[in-house]
């Protein structure tokens, strides 16, 4: 059932994302009176199945990779249907190669400019709807004993006033940063009966799933929350040992559950370990044991998920404040990809460690929908989608960005009377394929050998 899941959410994310990429550039050139030839919204390479609504044929394409438009006049991608259908004679007007070029621009800004805008939807609707998530202060409620925070001599009631150099930092810069960063050593400093204590703190080094990330070690105050059972999997660990739907969880091997991310952590820390589960049924304390098994991502598991009915406090919001929740979340999204792209630069984190090709992105979706359901999914979705839409803008030929920068090139030759010959648009396409060639190979690369680490 799980990889049933795990495929259908897979199909969902990136159909959508990839989906509202194209659709973005079909749109803008429709609208601007472009002939599109070709809108193929499942698949690259010959036609298979389709129908056709004016002059544009909708169809579904033999290679299971992507989607992609077609316009009448545009060579550049020509070859994705592997048969050149331009018999009709069409009225200059309509076509791609004799428009100006701010409408080309347009054209080729439209795909990204609908990824960042459904990054931006979603985040905003789901404000909207479920009111945004009451932010802890940076107040210390709990430290794990012998964890990152105790070494570093946190306690309880300290509040966090300065992190890696930043100034009142929220909750969340903090453990974003955090995550980043293990096992290195970060200045904090805490505010402790009135004064400033100047701390180090080196986050714990943690693996899961192929991904290395660091934790702190302690929860913020207004962090706990009750543990319930919502979800038994059957023929999984939990439902052989008889937990139950609606069973509250009150520990794990003897230690206080405080939430459901610090359940989740409790299990995995646990291992392939017997793991003892302290519950309440029906007002009664019992005891069940599970033998905990690893999971296809290497995660150990008992096969259980957990009510959002208790999560943590959701605060009611208008349309501004949702507005203002979604831009916050996206860039801080991509505040933390820029941050491991330098360190990646500085030589502070491995490349392996930081990108992930083809299996690791549909390894990802497949975990988030088994363990945070939709709304996990909906996430995934925002996150993938921004990354697209920035990634397509980047100056590498036979991205978005590209035909942008090929775009201005020539705008910036015309001043001058100069034009760039199709051999030499050729080659810059040429350059940009081996270029994502490359980083295929390498991402692709690192998603296998993470099953070897």
């Amino acid at each position: 059932m799980s990889i049933l899941i795990g495929i259908l959410a897979v199909v969902f994310v990136l159909g959508i994302a990839i989906n509202i990429h194209e659709f973005g550039h079909f749109i803008v050139a429709k609208l601007l009176g472009i002939r599109v030839d070709a809108y193929s919204f499942f698949g690259l390479g010959p036609r298979i199945w389709g129908f056709k609504v004016g002059h544009t044929d909708y169809r579904i394409s033999a290679i299971p990779l992507g989607a992609y438009v077609k316009l009448y006049g545009d060579e550049g991608s020509g070859a994705l249907e592997g048969a050149d259908n331009q018999a009709e004679v069409v009225p200059e007007s309509e076509l791609y190669e004799l428009r100006p070029r701010w409408q080309k621009f347009l054209v080729m800004v439209g795909g990204p400019f609908m990824n960042i805008m459904l990054a931006l939807a979603i985040p905003f609707a789901l404000a909207l709807i479920n009111g945004v998530p009451a932010t802890p202060s940076p107040i210390v409620e709990y430290v794990k004993a012998g964890g990152a925070a105790e070494k570093a001599r946190i306690l309880p009631g300290d509040r966090i006033v300065a992190f890696e150099g930043t100034e009142s930092p929220t909750w969340q810069r903090v453990q974003n940063d955090s995550m980043l960063s293990p096992e290195k050593e970060i200045p904090i400093v805490v505010e402790r009966n009135g004064q400033r204590i100047p701390l180090t703190i080196s986050p714990t080094k943690k693996t899961e799933g192929g991904n290395t990330i660091g934790l702190l070690d302690f929860e913020p105050e207004g962090e706990t929350e009750p543990v319930v059972v919502d979800l038994v999997q059957e023929g999984m660990p939990a439902a052989e040992a008889g937990l139950q739907k609606g069973d509250l969880i009150s520990s794990i091997n003897g230690n206080p559950v405080r939430n459901r991310a610090d359940a989740r952590q409790k299990i995995i820390d646990n291992g392939a370990n017997p793991i003892k589960l302290r519950i309440n049924r029906n007002d009664q304390a019992q005891e069940i044991t599970a033998n905990a098994k690893i999971g296809e991502d290497n995660v150990p598991k008992i096969g259980i998920g957990f009510s959002n009915q208790y999560a943590k406090a959701r605060e009611r919001v208008g349309i501004a404040q949702s507005a203002a929740f979604a831009w916050n979340s996206n860039m801080e999204i991509l505040r933390m990809t820029g941050k491991a792209f330098g360190q990646v630069s500085k030589g502070e984190r491995s490349a392996g460690e930081t990108f992930s090709g083809p299996i690791g992105i549909v390894q990802i979706i497949s975990q988030i929908a088994n363990s945070a359901g939709f709304e996990g999914l909906l996430f995934i979705l925002g996150l993938i989608s921004l990354n697209l839409g920035v990634f397509n803008l980047l100056p590498i030929p036979m991205l978005d960005g590209g035909q942008i920068m090929v775009l201005a090139i020539e705008g910036f030759l015309g001043l001058f009377g100069l034009t760039l010959s199709m051999a030499v648009k050729e080659k810059i396409q040429l350059v940009g394929l081996a270029a994502i060639v490359l980083l295929m190979v390498f991402t692709i690369f690192n998603d296998v050998s993470r099953f070897f680490r």
